[in-house]
């Protein structure tokens, strides 16, 4: 039996998961564009699917952030429609047997900033970067990186004054330890700029280098390193 969601688009294999849900191939019967479905159990604790949606709609019209074709629910799922995209930095970092080039990671790095820059334009911050999260284009756009998973993503300021946020302390980990600030693993809030880019710059060092900062064997580097009275003045400053 052939599932359709919106009533114009045909649901298939399963190609990925998001923070809040689990991603399928699907195709537009009317057009026969091929798209991406989001699906979310309409009973889990704490729905993410449409607020992730809304902030969609929000970054839309920035460039490499995808479309959103249709937005609602079919049976027990919140459904999210959303233009296809190509393969993550990720699966491109494993088919290059994980190593690129520092020319190939700073041409990445330029876009991924931009992206980056501009969710911080709109008043939010991500909260999970990492290069699963950016995802090449198709076709005419296979050069454009785009920024996907706005599932734990956050109003870091006011979006009349500009004010930031106050941060706070003593949180539980929010995104992928991996590539989490030190102000994250440390329980402090993200909730600030230089988290983000803290954030892009550990992804940037495992494109480049294949080194995880908070992989088990480099977490006396950690301790070293937080040690060093200046670490304070970088690293924690809270303002």
């Amino acid at each position: 039996m052939e599932l359709r969601v919106g009533g114009r688009f045909r649901l298939g294999r399963k190609i990925g998961s998001g923070s809040f849900g689990d991603i399928y191939l699907g195709q537009n019967i009317v057009t026969q564009e091929e798209v991406a479905i989001k699906l979310e159990c309409v009973k889990t604790k704490h729905p993410q699917l449409h607020i992730e949606s809304r902030l969609y709609k929000l970054m839309s019209g920035g460039v490499g952030i995808p479309q959103v074709k249709w937005c609602g629910y079919e049976g027990e799922y919140n459904v999210m429609v959303m233009e296809l995209l190509g393969p993550s930095l990720e699966d491109l970092f494993n088919f290059c047997s994980r190593k690129f080039t520092l020319k190939t990671v700073l041409l990445l790095a330029d876009q991924m900033l931009s992206r980056i820059e501009y969710i911080h334009s709109k008043d939010f911050i991500h909260r999970d970067i990492k290069p699963d999260n950016f995802l090449m284009g198709l076709g005419k756009k296979g050069n454009l990186v785009y920024i996907i998973d706005f599932g734990l993503a956050k109003k870091y300021r006011c979006s009349r004054t500009h004010a930031h946020i106050p941060y706070r302390e003593n949180k539980n980990l929010t995104g992928t330890a991996r590539y989490a600030s030190v102000n994250t693993h440390l329980g402090i809030g993200l909730f600030m700029i230089p988290f983000a880019i803290s954030h892009l710059f550990c992804s940037l060092v495992a494109l480049l280098c294949h080194f995880y900062f908070f992989d088990a064997a480099h977490k006396f580097m950690l301790r070293r390193f937080l040690s060093i009275p200046q670490c304070d003045c970088i690293l924690f400053q809270k303002s």
